[in-house]
């Protein structure tokens, strides 16, 4: 654990999926060790422009690593306990670290190794931190019950709400609207409305821990991840936000706990992608020896960066010939978003 975690890319063949396939496609891939980006395991990554992802983990650093180059191009400490969460606020330099130490820390790339803000007040890990689309709030949740709302500017807390056994996993903003989206290990998604900070909806509860969401560019979709062991609870799930609550379908053949939901990463040391309407999976990459995969931020249509607990960043280099007419989305890769959805319709 102590060893320096080295990055390295991956490149996969072109991923092709016939009708009526039923078994899963096997990615092959090459191996490039770079330069360590951390000491220790990595628990979360975002790409920060289409050359440089940002990273955070045990070490307590938040990293800014060009994978084109295989270099640490900034590090900044300031935390005193592992980075959770680390989000980016597209168009600017802006960078927020959330942290086992109870804080979120903001940080500016063109402003030195400081961090410009800090938002104290949580009482357990902060495990999840989304901006606001117009750049003025933050939302932090923790397992301590409480979700939070932040004025960036002054780093005053504004809103406050706890709902018993609430610990919460994970929080995104819904894009274009005043929504939130967040996860709970009370097996929970919620919806909050962050003008009146209030619980809109609750999705109906599935049977293991929710790990992380995330939403569609349109703000219609929301994917889901589920912790779970041999297999049981290791789906992920697509729900449509236009009709809360309402499940669309499951993708299922992780082992362990899913933890990503772009692409779904999991535990078990795999990627898959999977067709949006059949839920079947069009490719499996295996990541020997690199532990559990623990987040991935796509670069670009073709490039997805993904953080692992034992053997550091790897760079996923995915064919551009997604399978046409399977609901498979080279749509999807195209927006920068899941290859899980077609975003066309």
């Amino acid at each position: 654990m102590g060893k320096l975690q080295s990055k390295f890319r991956k490149r996969s063949d072109i991923y092709r999926s016939s009708q009526g396939q039923k078994e899963d496609c096997a990615l092959d891939s090459q191996v490039v060790q770079y330069e360590p980006a951390h000491q220790g395991s990595i628990n979360t990554v975002v790409s920060v422009s289409p050359e440089a992802c940002v990273s955070g983990g045990s070490d307590q650093a938040v990293v800014v690593y060009d994978w084109t180059q295989g270099r640490v191009c900034q590090s900044f400490q300031g935390h005193t306990r592992e980075i959770t969460k680390v989000v980016c606020y597209p168009g600017t330099t802006w960078l927020f670290s959330a942290s086992r130490d109870k804080t979120v820390l903001m940080w500016d790339l063109n402003q030195g190794y400081e961090p410009i803000q800090e938002f104290s007040g949580h009482e357990l890990v902060v495990n999840g931190i989304a901006v606001s689309p117009d750049g003025r709030k933050l939302c932090s949740g923790s397992r301590d019950n409480w979700m939070c709302l932040w004025d960036i500017e002054s780093a005053k807390c504004e809103q406050r709400h706890n709902i018993s056994r609430n610990l919460v996993t994970h929080v995104c903003w819904v894009a274009g609207s005043s929504s939130i989206a967040q996860t709970s290990e009370d097996k929970t998604i919620r919806i909050w409305d962050s003008r009146a900070w209030q619980v809109t909806n609750t999705f109906p509860a599935k049977q293991y821990i929710q790990t992380h969401c995330d939403v569609s560019p349109n703000g219609h979709y929301l994917v889901s991840s589920s912790n779970g062991f041999a297999g049981q609870g290791c789906e992920a799930t697509l729900w449509d936000l236009r009709q809360p609550g309402c499940k669309v379908v499951e993708y299922r053949g992780h082992l362990q706990t899913t933890a990503c939901c772009v692409a779904t990463s999991s535990h078990d040391g795999s990627v898959k992608i999977w067709d949006q309407n059949t839920a079947a999976c069009l490719g499996t990459l295996s990541l020997d020896g690199a532990g559990p995969l623990v987040a991935l931020a796509p670069s670009d249509p073709v490039n997805v960066i993904c953080a692992t607990f034992s053997s550091g960043l790897h760079h996923l280099q995915l064919g551009q010939g997604s399978p046409q007419g399977s609901g498979a989305a080279s749509g999807a890769w195209t927006s920068g978003w899941w290859p899980v959805f077609d975003t066309r319709g």
